[in-house]
């Protein structure tokens, strides 16, 4: 039996990183890997795929041109699934070379195929040439997750689609239902809008992203119903099915609708079956959420488990940090010994969202005193060079000390520029970082500049209302 340092069960981002880490300390690392190619639902199906078409359909709507020149720019005409899938099809192969080539440097063994637990220390696995077992002082499960398939939703990836089998659509849609106003709903459903096609979304509660700033969500809602994106919220699907070729919806208000596809987005669950792990003892929660302590360690100590697998925040970017985390404290290295507390977001959507620290609603809900500055990219020079005028950066911060608290950015860029936020939130930094930093002229980065005077004029209400 041959024996590893590690084995890592995964190669997305959590598998991928996690094992660099431990490798890169000298330890010897095997990641196994059930499908096809690396990389996981990041790379494959979720993340890098929905980003790339997210550009594709702003190069082919013209969308960004629109703005830029203030006039209508049309959809290419005839546009067809091969060139609107092209792109994201490079995007993918280039980060399989990229994983691939990473593993390599870092002398990774990866092997092929489908992985369960036999004990603690072993790792049995199956592939067409029969089965192998490989021994492990310590064993990662970084299998990420995959969409919710509920019962009673006939799934048939030509007519009604998950997150994962949409990107395998063998045409452009007129018109199509998007249940769910998560970040996958939000996502697709504005992708295919700016792509022409007719799109509702179907949110049972009353707004999208409802873990977002609530202003900032809704200057999205009525960024999408400008492009044409039709909402029904407070309501939610009863029965769905295909009837002479198009996708017949009906809700608990008693509508009907009608579409030609339909994409069900209503979570997400742990890839966590065959695997054998409640077998040798480690916990499971709920849609087999692996159950973790603070270093990612699970209920058998030389088992870790980090990324989707163990929930939220199910983002590409903790994962990786987390797998890192988990590797420092299973090998003992000194290393990176904590996650950051202060994670910034981003929802790709058309406009971006992103956000770091605390939305109104939060600090509301926990009574913390807060105050507002605001930034319209309208009234930045960039802004106005690049025709990206809808934007905003909204600035939360204590009016007692002038403590930045969160920011919430929407507009083209948006998941770039969070980041100077997020370093003044992580360094317990004051409104007062923005004016006294000198930006490039012209950028959108300098409206944090001005979201904060306009903070600080609020802040001299707040006193004049404080102290009459």
């Amino acid at each position: 039996m041959e024996h590893f340092d590690l084995i890592v069960i995964g190669s997305g981002p959590a598998g991928e990183k996690g094992a660099a880490q431990a490798a890169y300390f000298g330890k010897r690392v095997a990641v196994i890997e059930r499908a096809a190619h690396v990389g996981g639902a990041g790379i494959n199906t979720g993340t890098l795929p929905s980003k790339t078409l997210r550009e594709t359909a702003l190069y082919f709507s013209g969308l960004r041109q629109r703005g830029l020149y203030g006039i209508d720019y049309s959809l290419k005409e005839n546009l067809t699934i091969a060139e609107f899938m092209y792109r994201k099809e490079m995007v993918v192969r280039n980060e399989w070379r990229i994983i691939s080539n990473n593993l390599a440097k870092h002398k990774i063994t990866l092997i092929a195929g489908e992985a369960r637990l036999k004990d603690a220390h072993t790792v049995i696995v199956a592939s067409p040439m029969g089965e192998t077992a490989y021994s492990a002082d310590v064993i990662l499960i970084a299998t990420g997750s995959s969409p919710l398939r509920t019962d009673g939703i006939p799934f048939d990836g030509k007519y009604i689609y998950d997150s994962d089998d949409i990107l395998c659509m063998d045409r452009i849609p007129k018109s199509m239902v998007v249940v769910g106003g998560g970040v996958i709903g939000t996502e697709y459903a504005s992708i295919f809008t700016a792509l022409g096609v007719e799109v509702t979304l179907v949110e049972p509660r009353g707004r999208v992203l409802a873990f977002i700033d609530g202003e900032i969500a809704t200057r999205l809602t009525k960024h999408l119903e400008g492009l044409g994106l039709k909402f029904i919220f407070n309501d939610r699907m009863t029965t769905i099915g295909v009837r002479d070729g198009h996708v017949h919806l009906e809700l608990q208000s008693g509508v009907s609708c009608e579409f030609d596809i339909a994409l069900i987005a209503a979570g997400r669950h742990s890839n966590v079956q065959g695997l054998g792990l409640e077998e040798v003892g480690v916990k499971l929660g709920q849609r087999g959420l692996v159950l973790v302590n603070e270093k990612y360690q699970t209920s058998v100590p030389n088992i870790y488990a980090a990324g989707d697998v163990i929930g939220f925040p199910a983002l590409a970017s903790t994962s990786m940090e987390q797998a890192r985390v988990a590797m420092v404290h299973a090998f003992d290295l000194h290393y990176k010994e904590k996650v950051s507390s202060v994670l910034p977001l981003a929802v790709y959507g058309i406009p971006e969202i992103s956000a770091v620290g605390l939305h109104e609603e939060e600090c509301k809900d926990r009574e913390i005193p807060y105050l507002v500055g605001r930034a319209s990219f309208e009234n930045s020079a960039r802004g106005q060079i690049s025709g990206e005028v809808n934007g905003m950066i909204k600035l939360i911060f204590a009016p007692g000390d002038k403590r930045l608290l969160g920011a919430h950015i929407i507009g083209e860029g948006a998941s770039e520029l969070i980041h100077i936020a997020m370093h003044a939130i992580a360094r317990n930094e004051t409104i007062d970082t923005f004016i006294d930093a000198v930006y490039n002229y012209p950028t959108l980065s300098d409206s944090f500049k001005y979201a904060a005077y306009d903070g600080l004029g609020k802040l001299q209400e707040w006193l004049q209302y404080k102290n009459p």
